[in-house]
């Protein structure tokens, strides 16, 4: 137990995804010697815990319908000098999962934060992806609609980096996939489902081949998906060491032409899709160049 003189301690504690063998000892060792852990469903938690032989843990409900008011009374215990342990259903807390506003509030009471790193699904796909990841925007949960999808798509086309992540429910992979064939169809694509699990399946190839083989799949509604995506189009700009914007501007200076006829005369020479010059000269109007 921390000394209860003083602040307590919060420990950001990551759990397994699949595999409960993926528990570190060192996470297992704060779990049993917390004073209280905050989880987002204390049922699942009891579980793991089972498995683990810990008993008599304290726990309380930190979950993204509760956040602000368990905050409050959980920052109380770290302020009267206890030790309490921040858990999630599966991986590592902040990440797509409730946990967040826990931190800030400690952080804010001058509580001390420490993380016990372990599983993230995000970080586990990249790995098996066989894409580089010397950089990647990871985007947490797609919206639910086809139109806001496609908006996402479009704006990943044109980051700076050429691979994105993406979780997805089993109810909405092939929706998914399929806006992602119409939007991106010449990305590759990494689609992980059951990661760590008995029943992990791991999908490669062009949207267009995942979605067949998805629609094949009998079983594919099952099961917690994440999707991995390099974007062509930003792979070939990033083989020059341009990206989409310093192409146009490039442009604009070495033909003395505006905005709009650089995206009209780059798409031409196919030197990106359009859809991706047009959000890049989009960006660039946004900073005050004209169209």
């Amino acid at each position: 137990m921390v000394n209860t003189e003083t602040n307590g301690l919060l420990s950001v504690v990551a759990t397994p995804i699949g595999n409960l063998g993926d528990l570190s000892p060192r996470a297992l060792e704060v779990l049993r010697d917390a004073d209280l852990i905050a989880a987002e469903d204390t049922r699942t938690a009891a579980m793991l815990l089972q498995k683990y032989g810990v008993t008599g843990a304290k726990m309380l409900p930190n979950h993204k319908f509760n956040e602000e008011a368990a905050a409050g009374k959980l920052v109380e215990e770290l302020q009267c000098g206890k030790h309490v342990a921040l858990i999630t259903d599966a991986g590592t807390p902040c990440i797509s999962d409730p946990g967040y506003v826990l931190v800030r509030e400690a952080v804010r009471a001058g509580i001390p934060v420490t993380s016990v790193p372990g599983c993230c699904a995000a970080i586990t796909a990249i790995t098996v992806s066989g894409f580089s990841a010397l950089s990647f925007g990871f985007y947490g949960f797609l919206p639910r609609t086809a139109g806001e999808i496609r908006k996402v798509f479009a704006r990943v086309a044109g980051e700076y980096s050429t691979l994105a992540v993406f979780y997805e429910s089993p109810n909405r992979i092939v929706k998914t996939v399929a806006l992602l064939a119409e939007c991106l169809p010449d990305c590759k694509v990494c689609l992980c489902n059951d990661l760590t699990k008995k029943f992990e399946k791991i999908y490669r190839g062009t949207p267009a081949e995942v979605l067949a083989e998805l629609e094949a799949n009998p079983n594919a509604d099952k099961g917690e998906y994440v999707l991995v995506l390099e974007t062509a189009a930003r792979a070939e700009t990033a083989e020059s060491g341009l990206s989409p914007e310093a192409m146009l501007v490039d442009r604009m200076v070495r033909d003395g032409v505006g905005l709009r006829e650089a995206v009209k005369l780059l798409a031409e020479e196919k030197k990106a899709p359009k859809g991706v010059l047009y959000d890049a000269g989009l960006r660039l109007k946004e900073w005050g160049m004209e169209m």
